[in-house]
């Protein structure tokens, strides 16, 4: 079901991958600032003061080793009350207790499908963006140097345009909860748009960083599907607008963009979720880390990730539950424990012929 990653290009891919999911902000969480985006850090790596994280300047995570000689209980006020198990919130969904889950995914939920982290040892990211003869490697996301030079953006845009990778496992269950009625909406870090192609509906989702899905023309601002131009992208030509001639360019959140309006969407999302689950994500960039706070105290939160991270490290609840370690692995687990293997199987080879059928 995986595809690895091309060559020659995954480096620059990861560079897109990570910078979006560090992606410095400038709005807080539920309740800040109505105009939020992105803005760029001040040199090569670094979030610079524009970033705004969790609890100082910078975040808390802990390793399953940390985890298992400082103990879990030693977070939060559990006020007495029984702690949760990743069996007992797979109980709540088979009893039908939890049925307007809400999901926030981050970067962990795509490097199994060979998109290469940006953190991997020896990936060699700094010395590939020197090919660009840019001046440092945010400097792909920045308007100015867009407008500048676009072609360093549209070389990387080639690498993570939709169809160089297929879904995997986590997306499938995503996808899972959706055709059991049971996903009020998926929030999303990613760009890569592995979520459409597992088959969860636009509806259902709220891309926080943009998406290749849509384009805008630089000049006249007129939309188009981002479809439109893959034949472009892929031809290693800056795409033009039909209409005027501007560059047109993915609406994939640059920095010092506002946020996707369906951003907001946490308003009226995070207080009616009755389960959140947190798959993939450092929770280190704002205002999306702070939305893990925002579901009521009531609400069971799941952690899904190779760490502990934000709130589940500094303020964790009795009803928080954490599972540590590969993401897929733990996605497994869960869907073992909710007797969903089969189903799962079956949705994944459904899927799976239907994009073989699509690439002859």
């Amino acid at each position: 079901m995986e595809r690895g990653a091309r060559r020659g290009g995954g480096v620059l891919a990861a560079a897109w991958r990570r910078l979006w999911e560090r992606g410095p902000g400038d709005g807080g969480g539920p309740g800040g600032p109505a105009r939020l985006s992105l803005r760029p850090g001040h040199g090569p790596g670094a979030a610079g003061p524009a970033a705004r994280r969790i609890q100082g300047s910078r975040p808390f995570s802990l390793s399953a080793a940390a985890r298992a000689i400082l103990g879990t209980g030693r977070w939060g006020d559990d006020g007495g009350k029984q702690k949760l198990t990743l069996r007992d919130v797979a109980e709540l969904i088979r009893k039908k207790e939890c049925r307007r889950v809400v999901v926030m995914a981050g970067a962990g939920i795509s490097t199994p499908s060979g998109i290469p982290d940006f953190r991997s040892p020896g990936s060699g990211l700094y010395s590939n963006l020197e090919q660009y003869n840019i001046p440092y490697p945010e400097a792909i996301f920045e308007l100015m140097y867009f407008f500048a030079n676009p072609k360093p953006f549209f070389t990387l845009a080639k690498e993570l345009y939709p169809g160089n990778y297929r879904p995997n496992y986590a997306h499938y269950f995503l996808r899972l909860l959706h055709d059991k009625g049971l996903l009020l909406r998926l929030y999303t870090q990613n760009i890569d748009g592995l979520e459409r192609v597992a088959g969860i509906p636009p509806d259902r989702l709220v891309e926080a960083h943009g998406t290749f899905a849509t384009a805008t023309c630089t000049v006249c601002r007129r939309k188009f599907p981002g479809e439109d131009f893959r034949g472009d992208v892929m031809a290693d030509k800056v795409p033009h607008c039909p209409v005027c001639t501007g560059v047109v360019k993915p609406d994939i959140v640059f920095f010092g963009e506002e946020l996707p309006q369906r951003f907001f969407l946490h308003v009226t999302d995070f207080p009616m979720a009755d389960l959140l689950f947190v798959i993939g994500t450092s929770l280190e960039v704002e205002p999306f880390a702070s939305l893990a706070g925002a579901v009521r105290s009531s609400v069971p939160r799941v952690l899904i990730n190779r760490d502990l991270v934000g709130p589940f490290a500094w303020q964790r609840r009795y009803n928080d539950v954490a599972q540590l370690g590969d993401v897929v692995s733990g996605v497994e687990k869960l869907v073992e424990l909710l007797d969903w293997s089969e189903e799962m199987q079956t949705l994944m080879q459904k899927e799976k012929d239907k994009l073989d059928a699509k690439d002859k």
